[in-house]
């Protein structure tokens, strides 16, 4: 609060004025504070060839063809997962597909960095994109045992895409993508 006083002085036909203020202090920049709990997972059985862990603060949508969407309520998101079987032929196509998805978005995106997931003891191989920038989608991200199976995943939220505002809540999302891909188990 700035509180001015004023003093006159009348001297010899010569008006003063002082003032006195206290003096002015700047407040820091703010940032947004959104705490989300701790992930706490719970495994998912599917009817279909995979299962794996999910966040328990979900809701798991089971669509046609063993697709899975699964929606973050409270962060107003939904992870898509597309299931296809590997055909004879198709792998190529279903990674360039996969690939091709992720870099669909760098007109609006500032960078996407990739990041390979292999895990040899359980046959997942597979790659994370992380889609900076104001692009629809934050993250996409494909994992295969490269001979029955192939899993597709793109994360979406339901807001107009602003990368600042959504930041925080990418990153609690992208930890569990990563948690999903860990713990997928092929049947």
């Amino acid at each position: 609060m700035k509180i001015n006083s004023f003093v006159f002085l009348f001297l010899s036909g010569l008006l003063i004025l002082t003032s006195c203020e206290d003096d002015v202090l700047v407040k820091p920049s703010a940032m947004l504070r959104l705490d989300y709990p701790k992930p706490e997972y719970r495994t998912i059985k599917t009817d279909c060839h995979y299962s794996f862990s999910v966040n328990e603060n979900t809701t798991i949508v089971h669509k046609k063809d063993c697709n899975i969407n699964i929606t973050y309520p409270n962060m107003k998101a939904t992870l898509y997962l597309t299931y296809n079987d590997v055909r004879s032929n198709n792998l190529d196509s279903l990674l360039r597909d996969a690939q091709n998805l992720a870099y669909d978005h760098t007109s609006k995106a500032n960078s996407i960095p990739e990041q390979p997931f292999v895990n040899p003891d359980k046959k997942v191989y597979g790659m994370f994109y992380m889609i900076n920038g104001n692009a629809a989608t934050q993250a996409e991200f494909y994992i295969t045992d490269s001979i029955n199976h192939f899993l597709n995943g793109a994360l979406y939220f339901d807001a107009k895409p602003n990368f600042d505002s959504i930041y925080p809540a990418v990153v609690y999302l992208r930890e569990d993508i990563r948690k999903l891909m860990e713990t997928i188990t092929w049947k």
